[in-house]
Order: C-alpha cells, then sequence, then structure tokens
C-alpha cells in the first residue's frame, strides 16, 4: 500500500512512517519542515520514505497529484502545541483550516481512504469525567486565542464528515489525547519533554498555574498501534476515535514522578498562566478520553504505562547528547 502521511516530518507522522515501513508500506512524506525535523525520518531495512518538502496550503495542485498517486492519507500537518497556538492564532488558522480543506477534497475526488488527526482540544470547556465521541462541545470565547486550535480543527472533522455523508468519502477523524513518547520536543510546550529535560539537568520545572490540572498520556507506540488498526478495518470509516490513555495525573504529579523516576534534585517552579501565555488564558481542570469505542472496534488498549514514557524520552534525550 502507499501511502501519504503530510506532517509526517513531525514527532507522530514520524513514528507512524516508521511503522509503515516495517509492515512494507511504501511511504510519503509531504512537509514544510516549519516545525517538524528530519530528524524524524528514519530508514527501515534499508528503506527510506519519498520526502516532498512544500506548504500544502500553499500548493493545492501539487498536493492534489500527489494524492491521486497513493491508496491513504494520514493528515497530521498541523500547527501543534499551547505556546505556538497561542502567539501565532493566524498560523494556526491557515495551516489547520485551509491545508486540511485541500486535502479533503483531493481525498474525496479520487476516492482515497483519509485520516484526519484531530485534538482533545475540541472537547473545549467541558466538565464531564469522561470525554465521549458523541459529546456536545463547549468551546470558550474568540478573545482568547487558545480557541483558535480547538475550532480550526474541529472545522477539520466537519469538513470531513461532510464529504463522507455527500459524497461518500472513506474518512475517518482521530482524536489525540496527549501523545508523548521519544522524539518530542518541549520547544512548544509539551510538558513531557520539557520536564524531562530539566530535570535531567537537575533544573527547575516549571509548573503552569496550579498544578492541579489533570491529563492522560500516551505513548506515541500506542497511538500509532491503534492508528493501524484502524486503517486496516473499513468499520472504521466515517467515524470518530479518541485515542489516549485512561491513567489521569495531575502536573504537579507528573513533575513529582519525573523526578522521582529521574533521580533527579530539581524543584517544583510555579508559573502563573499570564506569565507562560497571555492575559487571560483559560485551561482545562480535567481532561480524560473514554476509549471504549476505539477498544470495541479493534480490541485497542494502551500498553506502555507513563513510567515507561518517561523512561523513554530520557534515553533519547541522553542518547542526543552522547
Amino acid at each position: 500500500m502507499k501511502i501519504l502521511i503530510t506532517g509526517g516530518a513531525g514527532f507522530i507522522g514520524g513514528h507512524l512512517a516508521e511503522a509503515l515501513l516495517k509492515r512494507g508500506d511504501e511511504v510519503v512524506i509531504v512537509d514544510d519542515f516549519s516545525t517538524g525535523s528530519r530528524d524524524n525520518i528514519r530508514e527501515v531495512n534499508g528503506v527510506v520514505p519519498q520526502v516532498i518538502e512544500m506548504d500544502i496550503s500553499q500548493n493545492p495542485a501539487k498536493l492534489r497529484e500527489i494524492i491521486r498517486e497513493v491508496d491513504t492519507v494520514f493528515h497530521l500537518a498541523a500547527a501543534v502545541g499551547v505556546e505556538l497556538v497561542v502567539n501565532d492564532p493566524v498560523r494556526t488558522i491557515n495551516t489547520n483550516i485551509e491545508g486540511s480543506a485541500c486535502v479533503v477534497k483531493a481525498a474525496a475526488e479520487f476516492d482515497k481512504r483519509l485520516f484526519i488527526a484531530s485534538t482533545s482540544e475540541v472537547y473545549g470547556k467541558s466538565d464531564h469525567e469522561l470525554f465521549a465521541e458523541s459529546d456536545d462541545l463547549l468551546i470558550g470565547s474568540p478573545y482568547h486565542s487558545r480557541w483558535s486550535y480547538a475550532c480550526s480543527k474541529l472545522l477539520d472533522e466537519f469538513y470531513l464528515m461532510a464529504y463522507h455523508q455527500s459524497a461518500g468519502l472513506r474518512g475517518t477523524v482521530v482524536r489525540f489525547f496527549n501523545t508523548v513518547g521519544p522524539r518530542q520536543t518541549g520547544k512548544y510546550g509539551m510538558v513531557v519533554p520539557r520536564f524531562v529535560s530539566n530535570a535531567l539537568k537537575n533544573e527547575a520545572l516549571k509548573v503552569y498555574g496550579d498544578g492541579g490540572q489533570s491529563r492522560c498520556f500516551c505513548h506515541v507506540h500506542d497511538v500509532v498501534r491503534a492508528l493501524l488498526l484502524l486503517l486496516d478495518d473499513d468499520r472504521s470509516i466515517g467515524e470518530i476515535f479518541n485515542i489516549g490513555s485512561d491513567r489521569l495525573i495531575t502536573i504537579k504529579e507528573l513533575a513529582e514522578l519525573v523526578i522521582s523516576r529521574l533521580g533527579s534534585s530539581s524543584k517544583l517552579e510555579y508559573i502563573p498562566y499570564e506569565q507562560a501565555y497571555a492575559k487571560g488564558f483559560e485551561d482545562m481542570r480535567r481532561r480524560k478520553p473514554s476509549t471504549e469505542k476505539l477498544r470495541k472496534l479493534v480490541n485497542w488498549q494502551p500498553e506502555n504505562p507513563l513510567e515507561q514514557i518517561i523512561d523513554d524520552v530520557a534515553a533519547e534525550i541522553l542518547k542526543k547528547k552522547c
């Protein structure tokens, strides 16, 4: 099978490309390398993906021709990370909406299998104990730029579902909940690599807010495994799936676990949200996915605990220093 990954030089895209090559698929990567890295593109058994450097939203005609020649598209290209979203909302909206529109139209035109990567951010300010795919969504005010990301990704979902219903697009939406693991950078605010990097240097771990906000962290290897299972099961077409861990932990507890796991002498430093991001920044206190739908369809559940994630992230950072 010939598979296109937009954003394939990103953290998740690089791991997905590697897994696809291992099972014998041909992989084409399209990336503008604005946040991705060539270090994420790996050789497998002497085979490397074909890499095309371009901005998909600026080259719709070329993207259309690329999609014509593949069997499946994983659309992972997006503006990512809270810091990038807050600091550059225009780029967030343009990248996530215009690029996705080009991908969806071409996939529908040529009857290609399509996966669009969405996010737990679309659940917005909901206070549910568990977030399920059929839940109503509560997005914050447009005065706060952080919601531009949620709205842009949600529009991507509506766009895919509209083409599925009207044109038979063989599309699937996957909502990622804090995917983490080796090769992830803390440059754009990702908390686990940021904490691990500082702990290895015995520097302060900067906790935003009071640290009482809780999240679930899922190993990228488990996420990729879920994507491959969905790819191989046509019952996933026209559906939305949460992909994430069910282990809830506060950010303060995460920082303490990282310090303990790595034997670090680091201390915690609390940073107000408005200093870390922007005035009026809104954060969710709790975000835990229901993955029952995914489990029932393909018998998936995460296999790598948070401790393993921390170990793997630390090992990757130390390997780069050698």
